[in-house]
């Protein structure tokens, strides 16, 4: 087979697995339809339903990452999202908001693991700028922690979510970073949307600034969007290596 034959067949290869992810990801897409429709704007209780539904779209996505990379992205992205999926079920009930950021903060680690891997290695070397941007996202990270480091302190609870949360910046910026090291498009638009999500979501929480009008659409679709661009990446990092492969042994 010569170099434009093998490039045509790589194509195709693309084009397929393209479709093939696509297709496993409808059933995340209208679980994410349905949950925005019937409750992102609806103030009733919190119920166990209410968490079903919240939670089902990332269950879902783990179930696709663990179809596509196997068993052993549980200690990585998939367990990464199941332990998100935890965390949605917590943040229903305001009293469970500790916990929850505690399944979140954990779920980054295991995130930040499975970036760590060398699936996701870049293939060159760091340069002065991408020391600079790893700079630039602690150094908003901890500029953001103190702005609402105030709110922190009159809020229930505060001699634990103050430093909770503080832990909790600390591992997000961490995962955003190690996102940026990979230098793979897709991770890296997924932790920043992470980081938006966040941003907006402890804002109002912690009465930081006024209620949105839509506040609660804006941190889940930037939410799903994170965890659904996080997971594509990592069966894609899956599918570089083993063209990546193919081509060292040929």
């Amino acid at each position: 087979m010569d170099i434009l034959e093998t490039h045509a067949y790589d194509r195709r290869q693309r084009r397929n697995m393209s479709c093939a992810l696509l297709l496993s990801l409808s059933p995340f897409f209208l679980a994410s339809a349905a949950y925005l429709f019937l409750w992102a704007h609806d103030s009733s209780p919190p119920s166990i339903i209410t968490a079903g539904f919240k939670a089902a779209p990332v269950v879902l996505l783990a179930a696709v990452v663990l179809g596509w990379n196997g068993w052993k992205s549980l200690v990585g992205v998939a367990g990464g999202l199941l332990l998100s999926a935890v965390g949605d079920c917590c943040l229903v009930w305001p009293e469970l908001f500790i916990h929850g950021m505690g399944a979140f903060a954990a779920a980054h680690l295991l995130f930040s693991l499975a970036f760590l891997t060398a699936r996701y290695v870049p293939r060159r070397r760091s340069s002065s700028l991408s020391v600079l941007l790893y700079i630039v996202v602690f150094g908003l990270g901890a500029a953001f922690y103190v702005y609402i480091y105030p709110f922190l302190q009159k809020a229930p609870d505060s001699a634990l979510l103050t430093p909770g949360v503080g832990v909790y910046v600390g591992l997000l910026t961490l995962m955003a970073n190690l996102s940026l090291r990979t230098g793979q498009v897709v991770s890296i638009l997924g932790s920043v949307s992470f980081l938006v999500s966040d941003s907006v979501l402890a804002l109002q929480m912690f009465k930081v600034c006024a209620a949105m009008e839509h506040g609660h659409a804006v941190v889940m679709v930037t939410y799903y969007l994170a965890q659904m661009l996080i997971a594509m990446g990592d069966v894609l990092a899956v599918e570089d290596q083993d063209d990546f492969s193919k081509w060292k042994r040929s």
